[in-house]
């Protein structure tokens, strides 16, 4: 399935003949493929990097049908699970300071390369990742974006033992779990009236959830924003203690409304997040192997991809939406 022009909103199907992969390439049988807010960028203009005609999709778990030369970490039938990230120059100041997710050349699966909406894709595999058997092919989609990016967001929120989540659907309630287990306070905020959400906010044991536009029961010293919304940066801002860090984890949000400087006072900071390294993933799917994680899915045929997009962008979906590619 793929977007001929930005801003069309709708992907097409196309044929494409099957390429074998070139050095340093995987060809790849897709399984599953999450479906992810950037993707619903991507197909709505809203990424100026993005370049088309393209197949969206970067939550891929397939299995390795060939392998190009050179490749010698995953044999053909291996399980793997190909990121945002599809490669980098390697040589740039960035890609030498273990900065790689900052590559001015970097090139992103879905985005400017093609991706998983698809029944092949071709991915490099010094940018894959193997994944736990403990996940299967749908429970794994979601975490090679939603977890991922949570994982980045929460280390650059630091030490906070009370945090914020802004925005409860794949991240959120994946990141939710991992700061539940390492000891932390979670409070869900969501759209105003979303109670699904809020529902499943409260079954994985968050100690507070409602709406964003609610004060938590005690000010927060970190959240997290998945949501992408500007607005809701001063209300993470006024929720917060002092010395607290507020990340927008997203790669795009609306404009950040004009606010008093006594928000940002006492250190307090505002980041963002900006892609993820193969640091991450080593880490983050090291620790996902001994923890468990309940990915919610709602699961989509690959001819339904526009539907799922769809439900996305109406805010219709309760946790995340896996497209079924086999």
């Amino acid at each position: 399935m793929a977007l001929v022009r930005p801003g069309e909103a709708t992907l097409q199907p196309i044929e494409r003949d099957l390429v074998l992969p070139g050095p340093g390439e995987l060809l790849l049988r897709v399984h599953m493929c999450g479906v992810c807010r950037t993707d619903l960028h991507v197909v709505d203009g809203e990424l100026p990097l993005a370049q088309f005609p393209r197949v969206p999709g970067h939550e891929v778990v397939g299995t390795v049908v060939a392998a190009g030369a050179g490749c010698s970490r995953f044999v053909v039938g291996a399980r793997v699970g190909v990121p945002w990230l599809h490669d980098t120059c390697g040589s740039c100041r960035w890609c030498l300071s273990a900065r790689e997710n900052l590559c001015e050349t970097a090139r992103f699966t879905g985005c400017t390369v093609d991706g998983g909406y698809a029944e092949y894709v071709t991915a490099r595999e010094h940018f894959c990742f193997a994944l736990p058997e403990r996940y299967g092919d749908e429970q794994a989609a979601p975490l090679l974006c939603a977890g991922l990016i949570g994982w980045r967001a929460l280390a650059m929120a630091g030490t906070a033992r009370t945090l914020g989540l802004y925005g409860f659907g794949a991240a959120g309630h994946l990141v939710a779990q991992v700061a539940l287990q390492q000891g932390r306070r979670v409070y869900a905020f969501t759209r105003p009236g979303d109670s699904a959400a809020q529902a499943l906010a409260r079954s994985l044991g968050v100690h507070w959830a409602g709406s964003s536009d609610e004060a938590p029961p005690t000010p927060t010293d970190g959240a997290l924003i998945f949501a992408p919304v500007g607005a809701l940066v001063p209300v993470a801002l006024a929720h917060s203690e002092p010395g607290s860090t507020i990340v927008c984890a997203g790669i795009h949000m609306s404009e950040l409304p004009a606010m008093p400087y006594s928000l940002l006072w006492q250190e307090r900071s505002v980041r963002s997040v900006a892609n993820l390294t193969r640091s991450d993933g080593d880490t983050f799917f090291a620790w996902a192997a001994g923890h468990a994680l309940a990915s919610t899915t709602e699961r989509f045929a690959l001819a339904e991809a526009n539907t799922a997009l769809q439900r996305l962008r109406s805010g219709r979906l309760t946790g995340a939406a896996v497209l079924d590619c086999t």
